[in-house]
């Protein structure tokens, strides 16, 4: 017959390996769900809104084609491109201000547009439908981006001086593999256009991590023959330190990196 102090002996090594093995399923348990939270997250499915938002917030910014034009300046100019948010419209679509310039000369902008920003519908196969307009009195929007808000035109005023309708290009994500997050352009055949002898333009545009853009716009005469833009290539305009643009709407100030490894997932998971 066992001692007393054989049995409390005995009666330890049972608790012990009956708190092991609680704690050994508390464990498995936690792991599981921390699993299945963790799977959850990843296999949430980007949204249409999500794609909108992210495109407007890479083509917002400060953004030059100084290493393309000290590369080839034959053929491409330093330029300036700045956008960022101005409005939004009724149907929750960003409203972009949009202009370029010489580097040298960033107060004396040659081109100057609104963008819209929107979803494509579903029966499209793209994502995001990014249309450009001109500006009603382009005198008032002169270095829009570089302004504060309190000198600025209202929201209200810049949806009234939305003029005519330019272009429209839909977005598609890029395939996986390729430098690209998304690319698209101009249906086939372009928009009319009259600048500098052009029927028509076409325009293509692709955007790349840390916020570059790739855009190729060219004019052709009735006869199909180029009479405006680059012959090379796309122009190429990489992106300033973010703080340098001053007046973000708060919408569109999310983590970009993050996003960017949600769209890129979501060629995995879709």
């Amino acid at each position: 017959m066992g001692s007393s102090s054989d049995s409390y002996s005995n009666n330890d090594n049972n608790n012990a390996v009956g708190w092991n093995r609680a704690g050994g399923l508390i464990m498995k348990t936690l792991v599981l769900f921390g699993g299945a939270l963790l799977l959850k997250r990843l296999t949430k499915s980007t949204t249409r809104w999500d794609h909108a938002r992210f495109v407007s917030q890479s083509l917002s910014g400060e953004k030059f084609s100084k290493e393309q034009a000290a590369r080839d300046p034959e053929n491409y100019f330093n330029i300036r491109m700045v956008t960022c948010p101005a409005a939004e419209m009724t149907d929750g679509s960003t409203v972009l201000y949009f202009e370029q310039a010489f580097s040298r000369t960033p107060q004396k902008p040659f081109r100057q547009r609104f963008y819209t920003v929107k979803p494509c519908s579903k029966e499209m196969k793209c994502d995001v439908e990014l249309s450009s307009y001109a500006i009603r009195e382009m005198e008032e929007y002169k270095n829009f981006c570089d302004r504060t808000k309190d000198q600025r035109p209202l929201p209200e005023e810049i949806v009234g001086d939305i003029a005519e309708h330019l272009t429209t290009l839909h977005l598609k994500r890029c395939d996986r593999g390729k430098r690209c997050l998304y690319e698209g352009s101009t249906p086939p055949g372009g928009f009319p256009n009259s600048w500098n002898g052009a029927a028509y333009c076409t325009s293509e545009l692709s955007i790349l991590k840390n916020n570059e853009v790739h855009t190729w716009e060219r004019g052709y005469d009735e006869d199909g023959n180029q009479v405006w833009g680059t012959k090379e290539g796309p122009y190429e305009f990489k992106a300033v330190p973010a703080n340098s643009l001053k007046d973000m709407f708060s919408p569109l100030n999310f983590s970009q990196q993050s996003m960017e490894k949600r769209i890129e997932g979501s060629f995995v998971l879709q």
